[in-house]
């Protein structure tokens, strides 16, 4: 529990974000999916981090998000609401997971993933 598993890169322009990010970076960017493009960051040394860049919420934090692996996404939002984050995005419900965004205490936001 705890482990970071992911990023997610949230922009109004993600089709900007894309072509930026593959140009500069020359990272693997999949076909959009629900207004998602994962990524792919393999670097020369066969180590990588998966993500993805999403159009995001007019409402919702922008910037880089990453994502923290939970056991319970439910029992994890009451713990941290209960140590002074907000809920962002309630639990969403993928083919084999479970998001949720929130902002801790400081303004940073996160979000936390489960595995069916």
């Amino acid at each position: 529990m705890g482990r970071i598993v992911g990023f997610e890169i949230s922009s109004q322009d993600p089709e900007r974000a894309v072509a930026f990010y593959e140009a500069v970076f020359g990272w693997e960017i999949a076909e959009p999916k629900w207004d998602y493009w994962a990524v792919s960051t393999k670097g020369d040394s066969g180590s990588s981090i998966q993500g993805g860049i999403s159009k995001g919420p007019s409402d919702y934090p922008h910037g880089t998000r990453i994502q923290i692996e939970v056991d319970s996404i439910e029992e994890t939002i009451l713990k941290a609401t209960e140590y002074g984050a907000q809920v962002v995005r309630e639990k969403m419900e993928f083919d084999e997971f479970f998001l949720a965004y929130l902002v801790d205490p400081t303004g940073v936001g996160f979000g936390l993933f489960q595995s069916k």
